[in-house]
C-alpha cells in the first residue's frame, strides 16, 4: 500500500492511497478458497465446487465484497500511520478500480483539534444548597396535618368541616344514569370536591336523616345529554363527624410514616431543598461551562458543525433554517466546543461509564417509579441509544463532578426566597437563547436546566476507534 498527503489544510487532510493489483487479487484468490466450503451448487458435490464455476457466477460480487473490506482495512491504516485523531466519517473518492487493475482513492479526513486545557485552578463558581427556615417546616407540617385530618362520631347537626358519610340515588328527568348510585360517600363539608353546591346542602344534617338534594350536572359532564341539567339526589345519611384537633407531635409523625417529629422535618427539609437543587445545579454547571468556552480556542472540524447542525434543524422548514442559519450554526460550534473540550478532560483524567454505573441509574428510575420496573427495564432494552444516552450524561455528570473537586468553589447557603429569585433570574437571562431553541433527541425535560446534553454527544462520534468502519464514499469516477 502506498499512502501519499496530497493535501493538507487546516483540520483537513487528503490522502492518495495506492494498493497494487497483486495485493487484489491475493485477497480474490483467499475469499474463493473460503467460498469452496460455503458454497452450494447444483450437480457438485458440498465443498467440491471449482474456482472457475463459484468466480464466473459470483465475480462481481465477490470482488465488490473484497474491494469493500480493502478500502475500510486500508483508510484505517492510512490513517493510523498518519497518527490522524479522525473527527467523524472520512470521504472516500474512487480513482481507479476494478478486476486487475491498482486500486486508488483519496481519503479526505477531518481531524480532531490539539486541545491545551485550562487548569481547574482557572475555573471558579458557586455551588448553593438551600436552608429551610422553621417558619418553612412549620407551615409544610401544618399543611400535612391539615391534610391528613382524623374525624370522631358527632350526635349534632353536621356544621363547616365536617364529614357526612352517606348512600345516595339520583335521577336527572326521572331517569337513572350511570354512576347515579353511591354507597358510602364521604365529603367534608366546604371543601366542594362533589358537584358544585352539593356540600353546602348538608349543612345541619345528621345522622340516619333522609334528605333530597336537587342540584345542576356540571357542563363538562362525559355525557352531554346530561350536561347542565338539574338532577335529584335522595340521601341517607349514614354518619356525621367532626374534624379532631390534630397534635403535630411524635406519634403525628409516626402516621406519616417518620420516625417521630425531628425525622420528619429532616425528610421535609430534604424534600424542599431537592425541589430546587435541580435548577440551582444547573446555574452552577452554566457557570463553568461558559467559562470552558472563554478558556479554550481552537478550529473546529467543520464536518461536525455540519452534522450537528443538520440534527438540530432536520425537522425544521427550508425557510426556517435558511432564517437562523447564522444563528445555528453559532449554537452547533458551541456545543461541538464544549462536547471536545469536555471530552479531553475526561480522557486526561481517566473518566470511564462502567455498566455498572448505568444500572445502578436505571435502578434509581424505577425507585423513582414505584410499579413501573418491567416498564423502564423494557424501555431501555427496546431502546439502545437510550442507554447509550443515559451513559453520555453520567460520563458528563462525572466531569462536572470533577471540576467542582478541583476548581474554586464558593460554598453558599440561601434561602427559598434568595433561590427563587435566582432561578428567575437565571431563567430570564436564558429564554430563547441556544440551549433552549433546539433540544433534540432527548427524552429528558428539566424545568431549569440549561440544555447543555449535547456536548458529549459529540465526544461519543469522534472517538478515534469510531473510525474504524466503512467510509462513506463521496463518488466513483470509472476510469
Amino acid at each position: 500500500m502506498k499512502i501519499e498527503v496530497q493535501n493538507k489544510k487546516g483540520l483537513t487532510t487528503t490522502l492518495n492511497i495506492v494498493i497494487d493489483k497483486k495485493t487484489i487479487q491475493e485477497e480474490m484468490d483467499k475469499r474463493l478458497i473460503e467460498l469452496q466450503s460455503e458454497v452450494s451448487l447444483k450437480g457438485f458435490r458440498p465443498g467440491k465446487v471449482p474456482q472457475t464455476v463459484i468466480k464466473s457466477q459470483f465475480g462481481k460480487a465477490i470482488y465488490g465484497e473484497v474491494s469493500d473490506k480493502i478500502l475500510r482495512e486500508s483508510s484505517n491504516q492510512a490513517i493510523d500511520k498518519q497518527n490522524i485523531k479522525a473527527a467523524g466519517q472520512p470521504k472516500i473518492d474512487l480513482k481507479t478500480f476494478g478486476e486487475g487493475k491498482d486500486l486508488n482513492y483519496t481519503l479526505e479526513i477531518n481531524s480532531l483539534p490539539q486541545i491545551d486545557l485550562a487548569n481547574f485552578e482557572k475555573y471558579s463558581a458557586t455551588e448553593y444548597s438551600i436552608k429551610v427556615s422553621d417558619k418553612t417546616l412549620d407551615e409544610k407540617i401544618n399543611e400535612i396535618a391539615k391534610n391528613n385530618k382524623t374525624f370522631s362520631d358527632k350526635n349534632e347537626k353536621s356544621e363547616k368541616g365536617d364529614l357526612v358519610i352517606f348512600d345516595y340515588s339520583a335521577t336527572v328527568d326521572k331517569q337513572k344514569f350511570e354512576g347515579s348510585e353511591g354507597k358510602n360517600t364521604r365529603l367534608v363539608i366546604g371543601q366542594d370536591l362533589f358537584l358544585k353546591g352539593f356540600d353546602e346542602k348538608l349543612l345541619g344534617v345528621k345522622k340516619d336523616q333522609n334528605i333530597t338534594i336537587n342540584v345542576s350536572m356540571p357542563e363538562n359532564y362525559p355525557d352531554k345529554n346530561l350536561a347542565n341539567k338539574k338532577a335529584e339526589f335522595i340521601c341517607k345519611i349514614i354518619n356525621v363527624q367532626k374534624p379532631n384537633d390534630t397534635k403535630v407531635d411524635d406519634d403525628f409523625a409516626k402516621n406519616m410514616g417518620a420516625k417521630d417529629l425531628t425525622d420528619l422535618k429532616n425528610l421535609i427539609s430534604k424534600q424542599v431543598s431537592t425541589q430546587y437543587s435541580q435548577a440551582l445545579d444547573s446555574i452552577t454547571k452554566k457557570e463553568i461551562l461558559d467559562q470552558i468556552e472563554k478558556f479554550h480556542k481552537f478550529e473546529l472540524p467543520q464536518n461536525l458543525i455540519e452534522q450537528e447542525v443538520h440534527m438540530m434543524t432536520h425537522h425544521l422548514k427550508k425557510e426556517d433554517i435558511e432564517k437562523n442559519k447564522k444563528k445555528n450554526t453559532k449554537i452547533a460550534e458551541s456545543r461541538i466546543k464544549l462536547g471536545l473540550v469536555l471530552n479531553e478532560y475526561g480522557e486526561k483524567n481517566n473518566l470511564k461509564v462502567s455498566d455498572d454505573d448505568v444500572k445502578g441509574e436505571i435502578q434509581k428510575q424505577i425507585k423513582g417509579m414505584p410499579g413501573q420496573e418491567k416498564m423502564i427495564v423494557d424501555y431501555y432494552q427496546k431502546n439502545p441509544s437510550a442507554a447509550q444516552s443515559l451513559k453520555g450524561a453520567l460520563y458528563e455528570e462525572k466531569i462536572i463532578n470533577l471540576f467542582k473537586s478541583k476548581a474554586k468553589i464558593q460554598k453558599k447557603e440561601i434561602s427559598i426566597e434568595e433561590a427563587e429569585k435566582i432561578i428567575t433570574t437565571f431563567n430570564k437571562s436564558n429564554i430563547n437563547t441556544e440551549t433552549h431553541t433546539h433540544d433534540h433527541d432527548h427524552e429528558h425535560n428539566h424545568d431549569h436546566d440549561h440544555a447543555y446534553e449535547h456536548e458529549l454527544e459529540a465526544s461519543t462520534k469522534i472517538k478515534k476507534k469510531d473510525t474504524k468502519t466503512k467510509p462513506k464514499t463521496k463518488k466513483v469516477s470509472k476510469k
